[in-house]
């Protein structure tokens, strides 16, 4: 009965043996081992950066239109208020923009402190109230962008800014500058593994750059009366990667 337990015990430990080693041979990289001293080298890699830019066409213009009033009566400056941003807004879906496209920005309703003096000494006072409401509208078609603004200025709103171009990074050319900024950077990687006598290996890891666009926005202004024609212009898409790559 203990000599079974004994040679169970010894084919156990056979068994482990042989699985540890196995494993091992998957998982260790041997051909970065240095036999002779048993020790694990660290691998060789280089790291560059890749560049990829394009001019791009603004594709969005986004317009601010704001409507105030002041009265001493609130209800009165609210509903005035109200009413002629709805008309802007009524305005503005006929031109074509749909209501995923406008917004309230701000909303603000304050009464002012007035200033008068009784018996020699200054005092404050409930002034008038002040009611504004502001809007932001977003343009999809840009050659609209001065029709637009022309609707804008005459529809009643006490202040209007705009329009602010912008690029609908939704599109495939941001996909196709990374495409492009990654074969940049394999091309330089390939350079500098050429001069060391190695050859490129995988890419180890890739890290986005970032970049604020540069815009270029035309517009110019016209005597008399109607709005400024605009020009949307363009804006310079750039896009980096910072990647590394192994060598062998």
């Amino acid at each position: 009965m203990d000599n079974n337990s004994g040679i169970g015990k010894i084919f156990l430990a056979v068994v482990l043996f042989c699985a540890i080693a196995i494993a091992a041979s998957f998982l260790l990289p041997w051909k970065n081992i240095n036999w002779g001293n048993l020790k694990l080298l660290s691998q060789e890699t280089v790291t560059v950066v890749g560049e990829a830019q394009s001019q791009e066409k603004s594709q969005i213009a986004s317009f601010n239109a704001g409507v105030s009033s002041v009265s001493d009566d609130k209800e009165k400056a609210v509903s005035e208020v109200n009413q002629k941003v709805q008309l802007i807004i009524d305005a503005v879906k006929t031109f074509g923009i749909s209501s995923e496209d406008i917004k309230t920005q701000s909303l603000s309703v304050y009464q002012t402190q007035e200033s008068y003096y009784e018996d020699g000494r200054q005092k404050q006072r409930p002034g008038q109230w002040q009611v504004n409401n502001t809007i932001d509208i977003t343009l999809r078609n840009v050659e609209q962008a001065s029709e637009l603004a022309n609707l804008l200025t005459k529809s009643g709103a006490t202040n209007v800014y705009g329009p602010n171009f912008t690029l609908d990074y939704s599109k495939q050319a941001n996909n196709a500058l990374l495409g492009d900024a990654m074969k940049n950077a394999r091309d330089k990687a390939e350079k500098i593994a050429a001069f060391g006598g190695k050859k490129l290996g995988k890419v180890i890891n890739v890290v986005e750059g970032y970049s604020t666009p540069n815009i270029y926005t035309m517009m110019k202004s016209q005597a008399g009366g109607g709005g400024a024609p605009i020009e949307p212009g363009s804006q310079t898409v750039f896009k980096s990667l910072t990647v590394t790559f192994g060598l062998e």
